[in-house]
Parts: structure tokens; sequence; C-alpha cells
């Protein structure tokens, strides 16, 4: 089945059916980031270098909290 006869099929659906169907795939998508992230974030993931950089910034002194960089960016 082409992604086209899927769409053709999706909108020849009640909209109740719809609205089904677009809260799973959401879900499924939804299911989808939080295991990425997961897996980014886990020792030796994609993200960790990331975390551990942001971590050393805070411990040296060199990161401040958000909102403290806004109000600095709000002031002309």
């Amino acid at each position: 089945m082409t992604i086209e006869a899927i769409k053709h099929a999706i909108e020849g659906l009640p909209e109740d059916d719809r609205h089904s169907l677009a809260a799973w795939l959401n879900e499924i998508e939804s299911d989808a980031w939080d295991q990425q992230m997961a897996s980014d974030f886990a020792p030796g993931g994609r993200g960790m270098a990331w975390a551990e950089n942001v971590k050393r910034q805070i411990a040296e002194g060199k990161a401040r909290p958000m909102e403290e960089g806004f109000a600095a960016r709000r002031r002309p």
C-alpha cells in the first residue's frame, strides 16, 4: 500500500475514527521521541557530551540561571 493510498483511505474515515487515528499516531511519535531522548542522554549517548559540558560550565561558575540571562537580554 502506498502513502497516497493510505492518505486517501484516511480521508474517507469518519471524523471520530480520524481523531482516534491521529491520537494513536501522536502517541507512537511521542513514545519514539522519549526513547530517542533516553538513548541520547544515556551513558555514551550523543547528548552526554553536551550535558557534561553544561555541568562543567556550572561548576566553573560560567553559567547563570536562564531567567537571569533572559533579563540581561531584555535590558537595552
